[in-house]
This record gives C-alpha cells, sequence and structure tokens, in this order.
C-alpha cells in the first residue's frame, strides 16, 4: 500500500480514504429529486424492456438493410434542420461527438460505462454538463431509428453514426460490430463520483499538492466531464498538468499514450468548440428541463440559442481550417504556431495562434465567406507542451498514413472496448483481424462423455480436496464481469500472467493444483479440465451430503497463449476484495459488505445466487488460505444448508473481535459465552440485512435442503459458463445472457 495515498499497488478498485462513503455515490434522485419516479413500476427486478423477452435482437439487427440504413446516415450529415443548423452544414462532427462520448465513459476497473446499452438516453449521462446538446443529435436520429425500428438499437445506433460521420467526412474507419441490445432504464449501480457539484473547480480529482490521486475505479478528472477539463486542471490553463491529467483518465480508459495522441487529434480534425455567449444564459439540462421541452434542454436565451449563437463548453471555435473533411492540418497547426491564451465570448480560457495566416483560418460556422482563427484548449496544448506527447505528435505529422492507422484503430477500440470477445459483434462490418485487447482465445474441442468421465475420475482420486478444486475454478471463472465481459474461465487465463500471481488466488496453491490437472488432463483442453475439476467436486460434496444430483458440464473452451494476453490491462481487474472466498486485501472506504454486492453484480447473480453460492462455497472450503470465518459447519466439504442454520440459530449471539476494525465476529453459545463460530462483515449481513435474511431463511428450512442444493449448482453452472458466448444463440450473445450447457453431467 502506498503510504501517502493509501491505495493498493496492485490497483485497488476503491478508494481508502478514511471517510466512508456509499459503493454507488450520489443517484439521480439526489440529482434530480422532482424526477418523476418511473423506477417504482419496475417489477421482480426485471428491466422494463418493452420489446420483451422473446425478443431476439440479433436476428432483428441481420435482417437489417444495412446499405439502406448507411446511406439514410450520410444523407442525414448535410441535411441540416432550421431547428437546430448543422455548423458548415454538415452534422459530422457533431454525430462524432455524440459517438465518443457514448463510448468514452468505460473504465476498466471495473468494465462500467461505455456505449454497450445506449446509456446516453438516460440520466444522469444525458445531463451531464459534458454531454451538452448532444440531446439534439440523438434527437436528429430519431427518424432513422423509427424507421428501422427493432433492427437497430439506440446503443448501435450512436456508433454507427460516428462511423458514418468520420466516412463522409473522408476519414479513416476500420470497421464496426453491432449487437449492443438497448436497455430501458438508467444503471444504478455505477459509481460517478462523491462530488455535490458539476464540473467544480475547487472539486478536480486530482490535487498533486494535496497528496491527492484519481479515486479508483473513476477515470474522469472531473464529476460530469468524460474525460478531462479542455481548460486545464480545474479550469487551470497549464499544458503540463493537463498532459498529467490526460494521461491518467485516458489510460483508465484503456488508451495508452499513443491511441490517445491519435484519438484526440483525429476528433479535432474535425468540427467545432461553442461558447458564442454568457453561459448563464443557458437553461436546464434535459432531465430538470420543463416538460414542453420533450426531453430537450439547455435552451439558450443568448440571441437565436442556436447556429452562430450556440453556447456549450464555453469554448469558442475550430481546431483546424477544414473542419468537415480528414486532413493533416491539425498537426500543422498546432506545432507551427505559437499560441497565446485569450478568453472566449463565453469567458472559456483557450489558445489562439499567434499571427496567422488568412489561409489558415477556418470559415465562420454559419457564413463561410467570413475567415476566423482557430484555436486550441489547454488539453490540445497538452500534446505540443509535454515532451512524451510532443513525440507521438511529430511522429503522426511526419508520417500521415501512420496517423489514419493509429487513429481508426484507436476510434475502433473506444467504440467496442465493452463489448468482450469477436464473437458478441454482428455485421458485415466486422473486421478479420483479432486484436490483443479482444483477449481472443484460440477454439476449444468439445470433449466426448469418456473423456470428461475418465478425468472426474482421475482428479477426484489426485488427493486434491473438493476445497482445493473448488477454489480454482471458483478463481478462473469468477474472474468474469458482465461489465465488459472481460474475464472468465474460457482461454483458462488463471495459469497465465498476470492471473496466477495475484494473492486472492493463493498461487503457492494453486499452482500445485494446476500442475496436477495439467498431468491429468489427457485431451482435455486446460480452461475445460479446471472448470470440470471444480464441477466434479461440487457433485462429490453434494453426494457425500446424500443428495443424488448432476452438476452439469459443457466443454469447449480453449487455451489463451501468454502472447496474446494484455497483461496490463488485466493487472486492473485484481480483486482487492472477494467475499465469497471471505478475502478482503485491506480495509477500504465502503462496507466490505457492499464489496459484496458489487461482485456479485458484476457477474451478474440475483440475489437468491450470490446467497447460495455464498453459502455453498463456504461449506465446501473455498476460503482464502481455508480461514475459518464464516465455515459454520462441522461437515466441511459437503454440500450442505449449514452455513445458513447455524448462521440464524438463535442460540448464539455474536461480538466483534476488533471494534476498530468491525471486520471479524466470533459466535458464542448463549448458555455459557462457549466459542461456536467465526464470521466476517460479509457472513453476518446475511442474518442482518432485513432483504437477505429473508433470502437465507428459505434455505436454513427443513425441507429446503435439496432446493438449496440444485440453487447452487445452477449458480454455479451460471459461473462457470459466464463467458461461453461460444454456447449460445445470437440473440443470447447480444442479451448478455449467460448459459448453463448440459453437453454433459459431473
Amino acid at each position: 500500500m502506498d503510504a501517502k495515498t493509501g491505495e493498493l499497488s496492485g490497483g485497488c478498485p476503491f478508494n481508502h480514504e478514511v471517510k466512508a462513503r456509499s459503493l454507488i455515490g450520489r443517484q439521480n434522485k439526489d440529482w434530480w429529486p422532482e424526477a418523476l419516479p418511473v423506477d417504482i413500476l419496475t417489477q421482480g427486478g426485471l428491466s422494463p424492456d418493452p420489446m420483451g423477452a422473446d425478443f431476439n435482437y440479433a436476428e432483428a439487427f441481420n435482417a437489417l438493410d444495412y446499405a439502406a440504413l448507411k446511406a439514410d446516415l450520410t444523407a442525414l450529415m448535410t441535411d441540416s434542420k432550421p431547428w437546430w443548423p448543422a455548423d458548415y452544414g454538415h452534422y459530422g462532427p457533431f454525430m462524432i461527438r455524440m459517438a465518443w462520448h457514448a463510448a468514452g465513459t468505460y473504465r476498466t476497473a471495473d468494465g462500467r460505462g461505455g456505449a454497450n446499452s445506449g446509456q446516453q438516453r438516460f440520466a444522469p449521462l444525458n445531463s451531464w454538463p459534458d454531454n451538452g446538446n448532444l440531446d439534439k443529435a440523438r434527437r436528429l436520429l430519431w427518424p432513422i431509428k423509427q424507421k428501422y425500428g427493432k433492427n437497430i438499437s439506440w446503443a448501435d445506433l450512436f456508433i454507427l453514426a460516428g462511423n458514418v460521420a468520420i466516412e463522409s467526412m473522408g476519414g479513416p474507419v476500420f470497421g464496426f460490430g453491432g449487437g449492443r441490445r438497448d436497455v430501458f432504464e438508467p444503471e444504478r449501480d455505477i459509481y460517478w463520483g462523491a462530488e455535490e457539484q458539476w464540473v467544480a473547480a475547487e472539486e478536480t480529482r486530482i490535487q498533486p499538492e494535496r497528496e491527492m490521486e484519481l479515486e479508483h475505479p473513476l477515470a474522469a478528472i472531473q464529476m460530469g466531464l468524460i474525460y478531462v477539463n479542455p481548460e486545464g486542471p480545474g479550469g487551470n490553463p497549464d499544458p503540463l498538468q493537463s498532459a498529467r491529467d490526460i494521461k491518467i483518465t485516458f489510460e483508465r480508459m484503456a488508451m495508452n499514450h499513443e491511441e490517445t495522441v491519435a484519438l484526440t487529434a483525429g476528433g479535432h480534425t474535425f468540427g467545432k468548440a461553442h461558447g458564442a455567449g454568457d453561459p448563464s444564459l443557458v437553461g436546464d439540462a434535459p432531465e430538470g428541463a420543463d416538460i414542453a421541452m420533450m426531453g430537450m434542454g439547455w435552451t439558450s436565451t443568448h440571441e437565436s440559442g442556436m447556429g452562430e449563437h450556440t453556447i456549450t463548453s464555453g469554448i469558442e471555435g475550430a481546431w483546424v481550417n477544414t473542419p468537415t473533411e480528414w486532413s493533416e492540418n491539425y498537426f500543422r497547426l498546432l506545432l507551427d504556431y505559437e499560441y497565446e491564451l485569450v478568453r472566449s465570448p463565453a469567458g472559456a480560457q483557450q489558445w489562439q495562434p499567434i499571427n496567422q495566416r488568412e489561409e489558415d483560418k477556418a470559415p465562420a460556422a454559419h457564413d463561410p465567406s467570413i475567415r476566423v482563427p482557430t484555436m486550441m484548449t489547454t488539453a490540445d496544448m497538452a500534446l505540443k507542451v509535454d515532451p512524451e506527447f510532443r513525440a507521438i505528435s511529430e511522429k503522426f505529422r511526419n508520417d500521415h498514413e501512420a496517423f489514419k492507422d493509429a487513429f481508426a484503430r484507436a476510434w475502433f477500440k473506444l467504440t467496442h472496448r465493452d463489448m468482450g470477445p469477436k464473437v458478441r459483434y454482428l455485421g458485415p462490418e466486422v473486421p478479420a483481424e483479432d486484436l490483443i485487447w479482444q483477449d481472443p482465445v484460440p477454439a476449444g474441442k468439445d470433449p466426448t462423455s469418456a473423456e470428461v468421465e475418465r478425468f472426474s475420475k482421475a482428479i477426484l482420486g489426485s488427493g486434491l480436496t473438493v476445497g482445493q478444486l473448488v477454489k480454482a475454478a471458483w478463481a478462473s471463472a469468477s474472474s468474469y464481469r458482465k461489465t465488459d465481459h472481460r474475464g472468465g474461465a474460457n482461454g483458462a487465463r488463471i495459469r497465465l500472467d498476470p492471473q496466477r500471481g495475484w494473492e486472492v488466488n493463493e498461487p503457492e496453491e494453486l499452482s500445485r493444483v494446476l500442475a496436477e490437472i495439467e498431468e491429468l488432463r489427457g485431451e482435455l483442453s486446460m480452461a475445460d479440465a479446471i472448470v470440470l475439476a471444480g464441477s466434479a467436486a461440487v457433485g462429490k460434496a453434494a453426494r457425500d451430503a446424500g443428495f443424488d444430483v448432476t452438476v452439469p458440464f459443457q466443454g469447449g473452451r480453449g487455451d489463451a497463449t501468454q502472447d496474446w494476453t494484455d497483461a496490463e490491462s488485466f493487472a486492473v481487474m485484481e480483486p482487492a476484495a472477494d467475499g465469497f472466498r471471505n478475502y478482503l486485501k485491506t480495509k477500504h472506504s465502503v462496507k466490505t459488505e457492499e464489496l459484496l454486492v458489487d461482485k456479485a453484480s458484476l457477474l451478474g447473480l440475483s440475489v437468491p445466487e450470490m446467497a447460495v453460492l455464498m453459502g455453498g462455497l463456504r461449506v465446501l472450503g473455498a476460503n482464502y488460505q481455508n480461514r475459518p470465518e464464516g465455515v459454520l459447519t462441522n461437515r466441511v466439504g459437503q454440500l450442505t444448508n449449514d452455513f445458513f442454520v447455524n448462521l440464524l440459530d438463535n442460540d448464539t449471539f455474536w461480538e466483534v473481535v476488533d471494534t476498530s476494525a468491525d471486520e471479524e465476529f466470533i459466535g458464542y453459545d448463549r448458555g455459557g459465552k462457549i466459542e461456536k463460530w467465526r464470521a466476517t462483515r460479509t457472513d453476518l449481513i446475511f442474518g442482518s440485512n432485513s432483504q437477505l435474511r429473508a433470502t437465507a431463511e428459505v434455505y436454513a428450512e427443513k425441507g429446503n435442503e435439496q432446493l438449496f442444493v440444485r440453487h447452487f449448482i445452477d449458480a454455479w453452472v451460471k459461473v462457470m459458463n459466464a463467458d461461453r458466448f461460444d454456447l449460445l444463440s445470437a440473440d443470447e450473445v447480444s442479451a448478455d445472457q449467460a448459459g448453463d450447457g448440459t453437453n454433459t453431467g459431473v
């Protein structure tokens, strides 16, 4: 742990400040308390999807007239509407910004954010200051969405519109993959930050003078921004400090420095920023706007309020002299001119070239007969002033083909980073090339039933315990996260760096277990063998407890290689807590039980699934380093409901071991204060929280022993197969559903 920041060197996904906070932070009801509480109509925990559970989006997308859709999008780019006139007569830059901001909320620490579900339609994103006036871009797309209906999701349409915009202006595009299925409500499990104001200068998240670093899992520098403040940190126009912020935030959004420069330069080759007048004349964001605005916001009373009078970021002007054409002009203008700090009509600080030649000035956005100076933001100036960024900029300036290729690839990564493996992509423009950030896994071979039976018997006779086999399989499969579909058992990356060295995986014991599996696996892939070993152990544990059950197993996983494993990006996925294994690396600023819920959420688990996995893994002996806390049974290694029975026993009372830590507890017999059990917060929460207790009581009841075992096996198989998109129908892939293949059983 860093003594100054309190942050784990391994990349803990949560802040360690003493001040406690909620795992979720401020929610929409906090920002807009008068908003209509539609969420009270959500029933049974199901998203209010009007398409229904049977809707097959992949099938609908594959029936799409893709060429016609792209033609309509291309036509839209130059079809300027009087209610929101296009700058330079071209909506392309506007659509690029919309697509970029839809995708740019992605962050590597927890895989949340991104374009995968069309969240830009909902609060808070639809009303972030950085998304100012993008409500108009989405409204411009409505006639096209209405025309093609179910065949194209909003989430896909946002990104495709950005691609078509680039193509329509002569820019390079690497490809497009569809398959983003819409949701119909805001995501409630994303922590966007603790601040109580949007883009408040005093609350910038990196303040070296206060030894304050960017809180994990956040990536944006301030609340309400996608990346960094274009005027500089907290509005301070210091390009070097801006470069520091840019590097940190883009790294946390999965971009290296070369990709960062390419994206920034490519995006700013197009369009302009808007700061035509007094920003106080701009009205409420969409979520707080008057009902008559019909979902649009930021109404401005500065003259016409649109076109040449538009106020968005407050910065005013185009970056280049050819704002609707792909060109080499960005680097030329940035590097060839000296710049001076000026203020826009809205009062924003920006940089203007000194003694700019007339031919290098830009046309006015709504009167091409007028030429106006171009500008750069402080964030742009960082690419000129920071030595590392400057070297990359010079490289791209001298090799335009390299710049084109880098931008196209970086844009593709930006807009597809949260979609998971390429098997989830749909459409005729999916690139054939495999990319390392897609976590490619070679195709596996489905084993025969005889091979499954042979290995199961061999591994159960190897001398390895049920707990060891279950822990190895859980460590492999539970790395999956539904947010960006990374991790999981497919590929067996548990045996590769960095996962094999993660503390939570107990590297020494894991190495011994994997060596035994390797020796016995025969024709099985390691990925299949690890899962099968754990599933065979679960089956044995259930039979030893007296239950005649089968644990479904579906083979066919492949084995990834170290060369095709992006170790740096996997490193940020290392768990700092895993309540299912009763592992906590260090005390956090959120309650430990909240970290369990977060882990369950990333795995896509329901409350009953979380509960049975917790209770089952405890009695199977799957705790980190075999610690006794939570193992509320005298029959370790048997799949019983003892965890719930003993947790809810009225004859037991609990006392905290260390009141300052408030993490570990001893359960005493009420009759004589004799120690019976030990537990942690993640254990006791199933007795203290009313909702979790209601679920725990079901599994503790007499007559529900077999129900518990059946539900545990179902949840176990769900986690084991969470990343098996190759098993699913095309629609299930697009719907992010995990299958529970039943090729055979153990």
